[in-house]
């Protein structure tokens, strides 16, 4: 049955609702989307169900982890069977030629440094003119302080492999900035993550 490959990640579970609001905010009510890094499958299946006019491209650089994307999405009409997709190849061929949003959570402390500008170039590539590349996750900001517990979640991911570790907004926002990008809204979310708000260089603002 579906429901036994379902892989369950309690970080998803508690913050698939303030994403989807702020994803309910920011898009209009219907539109193409690529996620990167889907992971468990759990938010493909909330974001899918909180936003019916939307059609989702589910994905992930692990063969393993799309047995489970699929079962979570098992039923919703609006969400495509889940692909492999490698952020750092410089063609993405799993990928809607056009999309009208990139989702993308959790996934640059959890890569090596070069899945950033991977998904910055690809993010840009697959975009539509007026499309939102959307970023959620734990970031170091100069001129803020950064909470001892991101600190000690940082610490914790270099011990468990160099490659990783929060990155800096700063440093992400270059990447952004090389591939075309630029921030638009950067929103503060719930256990000290932000969601960023990137878009085509020069592109009007959606309404």
């Amino acid at each position: 049955m579906a429901g036994a490959a379902r892989w369950h990640s309690p970080a998803a579970e508690r913050n698939r609702g303030p994403i989807l609001a702020e994803l309910q905010r920011l898009l209009p009510a219907q539109g193409r989307v690529l996620e990167i890094a889907s992971g468990s499958g759990q938010h493909a299946a909330h974001f899918a169900a909180g936003l019916p006019g939307w059609t989702w491209w589910p994905s992930d650089g692990d063969a393993g982890s799309l047995a489970s994307i699929d079962a979570w999405c098992e039923g919703l009409a609006n969400v495509r069977p889940a692909a492999l997709l490698d952020v750092t190849a410089e063609d993405w061929p799993a990928a809607p030629p056009q999309v009208d949003a990139v989702v993308c959570a959790n996934l640059l402390h959890i890569a090596p440094w070069a899945a950033c500008a991977g998904l910055m170039r690809g993010g840009a590539r697959h975009l539509a003119p007026q499309g939102l590349l959307l970023l959620y996750g734990p970031y170091i900001i100069d001129g803020e302080a950064t909470a001892p517990s991101n600190l000690a979640f940082d610490d914790d991911l270099r011990a468990r492999n160099p490659a990783w570790g929060l990155r800096t907004l700063a440093a992400v926002l270059a990447e952004a900035a090389a591939a075309g990008l630029v921030l638009r809204e950067r929103v503060s979310m719930p256990a000290n993550n932000q969601l960023l708000v990137l878009a085509h260089r020069g592109a009007a603002p959606a309404g």
